[in-house]
Parts: C-alpha cells; sequence; structure tokens
C-alpha cells in the first residue's frame, strides 16, 4: 500500500508524528524593548518580540516548483494551528500536479502571475496577483494547482490545522478577487486584510480555526501597531524590503525571514529603511490537540492517519473519485 500512496503524492512525503508545539511559543514577552518615544512604549500593554527567527531557504517542491519554506521544516515543523507557510515560485511546465489533502485548510495569495486550480469535485477557476483562495479540505480533495503564465508565477500557501471535530467535514472555497479585498492606508501604511481586522476594516472570510492574515506594505520612515488576540500564536513573514519588528531597538529583519512572536496584544513595526516594506502578519489560536502528519494528510492519531490513507488507496469516504478523475 505504501508503494500505491507514494506515487500520488507530490508534496511532503515524510512521515511526522508529532504533539503541536504550542507550548514552545507560549512564552510571555518578558524583554524589555529600549525606546525613545513614550508613544511607542504605551502602544501595547504587552508588546510581543521575537522570539525566533527562520529563513526560509529556497528548495524544489511538487514537479519542478521551488519555494521558500519558512514553517514546515526541521527547524520550525509546525507552530500551532499552522502547519506550512510556502513562498511559491513556479512556470512552466513545473507545478503541482494531482494530489490529495485531508484534515486542513490551504490559503493561497497570489503575489505575481496566477495559479490554476482544478478538483475532482469539478471545481476549477485561476486566481491571479491579489487575489486569494481558502480551501477547506475537511474529508478529502484532490487537486491539482498549475502556473497560469509562462513566468513569474509567485505567490503564498499557508496550511491552518482544523480541529478534530472539523477535520472530516465536506470540502469548501472561499474566493476573494483582489478588488473585494477590503483594504485601508493611514500614514503611509496600507493593509489588505484576507482574514480579521486592522485599521477598522474586516475580512469576509470565515475561519474554522480562528486566524488572521494580514497583508503590509510600509512606506520608509512609516511605522504601525497592530492589535492582536493576546493569546494567539503569532508570526510574521517579510516578503521584500527590511523592518524592525517589535523591539525598536531591534536589528531590521529582511525578506524571505519567519519570524515567530511572543504572546501579547500587539505587534509594532518600523521601516527605518529607504525602500519599501512588505510582509504579512498571521495568527492563530491555538488547537492545543495532538497532530499526527503524513504528508498533505493532517489528523489527530497514528490510527486515524492509517484509515486515511487505506481512504485514498480504495477510493471511499471523500476519495471516492479518486481512480476516475485526473485533472485536464
Amino acid at each position: 500500500m505504501r508503494a500505491i500512496i507514494s506515487r500520488h503524492l507530490s508534496l511532503l512525503n515524510s512521515r511526522i508524528t508529532t504533539p503541536t508545539p504550542s507550548s514552545l511559543f507560549s512564552i510571555r514577552n518578558t524583554t524589555t524593548c529600549t525606546m525613545s518615544n513614550s508613544h511607542h512604549s504605551s502602544a501595547f500593554n504587552t508588546p510581543r518580540v521575537v522570539l525566533k527567527k527562520v529563513l526560509a531557504k529556497s528548495q524544489h517542491e511538487g514537479d519542478g516548483a521551488v519555494v521558500r519554506r519558512g514553517i514546515g521544516r526541521s527547524d520550525l515543523k509546525n507552530l500551532d494551528p499552522f502547519l506550512m507557510l510556502d513562498h511559491f515560485s513556479v512556470s512552466p511546465p513545473a507545478g503541482f500536479p494531482d494530489h490529495p489533502h485531508r484534515g486542513f485548510e490551504t490559503v493561497t495569495y497570489m503575489l505575481e502571475g496566477g495559479i490554476t486550480h482544478q478538483d475532482f469535485a469539478g471545481h476549477k477557476g485561476t486566481i491571479r496577483a491579489g487575489d486569494v483562495q481558502w480551501m477547506t479540505a475537511g474529508r478529502g480533495i484532490i487537486h491539482s494547482e498549475m502556473p497560469a503564465e509562462a513566468d513569474n508565477n509567485k505567490g503564498l500557501q499557508l496550511w491552518i490545522n482544523l480541529s478534530s471535530k472539523d477535520k472530516m467535514i465536506e470540502p469548501n472555497y472561499q474566493e476573494l478577487p483582489s478588488e473585494n479585498i477590503p483594504t485601508a492606508e493611514k500614514d503611509g501604511v496600507e493593509v489588505r486584510v484576507i482574514a480579521g481586522e486592522a485599521m477598522g476594516v474586516q475580512s469576509p472570510v470565515y475561519t474554522r480555526t480562528p486566524t488572521m492574515f494580514l497583508v503590509f506594505s510600509m512606506m520608509p520612515g512609516s511605522e504601525w501597531h497592530q492589535s492582536i488576540p493576546e493569546s494567539w500564536n503569532c508570526f510574521v513573514y517579510v516578503i521584500e524590503g527590511e523592518g524592525v519588528f517589535g523591539c525598536q531597538s531591534s536589528s531590521p529583519t529582511v525578506a524571505h525571514h519567519v519570524l515567530v512572536l511572543s504572546l501579547g496584544d500587539g505587534l509594532s513595526v518600523w521601516n527605518n529603511s529607504s525602500k519599501p516594506l512588505r510582509f504579512v502578519v498571521i495568527g492563530g489560536q491555538p488547537l492545543n490537540e495532538p497532530v499526527a502528519q503524513y504528508g498533505p494528510f493532517v489528523m489527530n492519531t497514528q490510527s486515524e492517519i492509517e484509515k486515511t490513507l487505506e481512504d485514498y488507496q480504495f477510493g471511499r469516504n471523500g476519495f471516492e473519485m479518486r481512480k476516475y478523475w485526473r485533472s485536464q
């Protein structure tokens, strides 16, 4: 059975069984920030600071695609409820051909170009720069994600875990074209609110696992103070430019780094450089449940993973179309 399964899994193909390490990062900020302005020091009761910095190094994934994996690697396997973050770049003929998922959600935000998606339930479409697809795999989906343009198809894909009660729900999609994503701007700072709330605007996306996903662009010399639910795990990924995060006296962080933040009620950011800064702030309510993962299948126990592998092999319990469907 393993041989049969391995031929169809084009994503992570190593077995991981581990408890969610939320306790590793559930450390309150005990760092004293040196700030020259009383406004900065009073922005939050418990400001979040950087606990861990991880460089998202390039690696090959799928069928010839290149990804910078910030979460889902040996030095940051997951951050409850987040399982993976990829900054991907793909051009034909490379891509992510037919592959399955169960037990979590994928969020794809396009930065350049486009990705064409199709699945065995008949859903098909293309998302382009600035668009979002929020897919709930639930009990099972098989789909493909292939580049829509000849070059420069780039984006972020985030995997969000589902609680045990939601893992076997029916698959679902929420798609937002760029023009429908709530956007706000103030004092040289722009935010696109994919999930959650910022600058008084709120996203219409429903998040089964309570989540915030904010895309910030900051002009040189600007600063921003973003409130975050105090008990949520949260991280930053820097897309381009460099910024100072959490503590004004900290060294700047440059592109392609993930910053795991301490707990607290908000994050302060400064762009002291001469170039624009673009980054995402992503936070979520920890599930505090065990994680059993085999590549693109994420459940709570090893026995549930074994059951999922059987369901996939024999085409049942959500994978009934596996033997009959191929993407076009």
